[in-house]
């Protein structure tokens, strides 16, 4: 099957003013994001992440490189009914509710009787029914990003184009979007979703790219990544736990990290101690953990 999103080569580059150098969002940036899962889209501010989306949505060109949504190439008119879309800065036009979900739905060639039973699938699904008379302007911050889910979910999309589809919402809320995310995931179709919360994006999503200074700097599996190459967590008991520096107790059993070149002589520490190894698995690091270690690389050079 052909990707649902992908960027081949691509780079984008901002003409500097006044004799400044032009800026470099994207540096020969490629991604292939695969049919059917939650890929999650990391970067800090200025990384690049939402150049790489408006060029996806076909709201500008790059410079160099080529891409494709769902087959065919960024920008292309029929594709976009196919996609639903939320920008990070959620801004609609101040409807009551209903008719405005209904508005965005028909822009993508939705008529009644799909139209008005889709559309009151997705007010249901994200608890809006109650407000749906409701000019969407005297909202709250939190329910018009329900709405604005609301709109990009109303088409059925094969693709979703999130961009912080999260912020402003509370915690219920929250817990409400993942596991509609989720059994979006699981009807078949693929989410691309761009987040600062990065505990989020963990929970849900089946593979990750950090994307710093316009460059992809980490991807692959999110399993995969917080599994930790260079450190183990062992867990002992019959010690001591002041016998390694951090260890945690929980009735018998010390649990503990250790660089896994030190494997072996933690194992013969513990020994030596009176205590037996009950089990060793990689240490598993956050999301955040990562995220920090990739970004925080104050000595590369700038961006030109």
């Amino acid at each position: 099957m052909p990707p649902a999103l992908e960027f081949e080569h691509m780079t984008k580059e901002y003409r500097g003013w006044f004799g400044r150098n032009p800026v470099c969002a994207l540096d020969d940036f490629s991604l292939r994001v695969e049919p059917g899962e939650i890929f999650g889209f990391l970067g800090p501010n200025g990384a690049g992440k939402t150049t790489a989306i408006h060029i996806a949505m076909g709201f500008m060109r790059p410079t160099r490189g080529s891409g494709q949504m769902l087959g065919q190439a960024f920008g292309d008119a029929r594709t976009r009914s196919r996609v639903g879309f939320l920008a990070e800065t959620v801004a609609l036009y101040h409807r009551p509710v209903e008719r405005l979900v209904r508005f965005y739905g028909a822009l993508n060639g939705m008529r009644d009787p799909q139209l008005q039973g889709r559309t009151r699938e997705v007010l249901e699904s994200l608890e809006l029914t109650d407000v749906s008379d409701r000019n969407a302007g005297k909202l709250s911050r939190g329910m018009i990003q329900r709405v604005g889910l609301a709109q990009a979910l109303v088409n059925d999309p094969d693709l979703l184009v999130l961009d912080e589809p999260t912020s402003a919402l509370d915690p219920p809320a929250r817990v409400a979007v993942r596991e509609l995310l989720l059994a979006v995931r699981d009807a078949g179709k693929t989410i691309f979703l761009s987040s600062h919360q990065l505990s989020e994006i963990e929970l849900i999503s089946d593979r990750v790219a950090i994307l710093h200074r316009g460059r992809i700097r980490r991807l692959g599996r999110t399993a995969d990544l917080l599994e930790s190459r260079e450190r183990l967590q062992m867990v002992a008991r019959g010690i001591d736990p002041g016998a390694f520096e951090g260890a945690t107790a929980s009735n018998e059993y010390v649990t503990f990290d250790v660089l896994a070149s030190a494997q072996r002589a933690a194992i013969g520490r513990v020994w030596s101690l009176g205590g037996e190894i009950v089990r060793v698995n990689p240490a598993r690091r956050s999301l955040e953990q990562i995220f920090m270690e990739i970004t925080q690389d104050a000595g590369e050079e700038p961006r030109r």
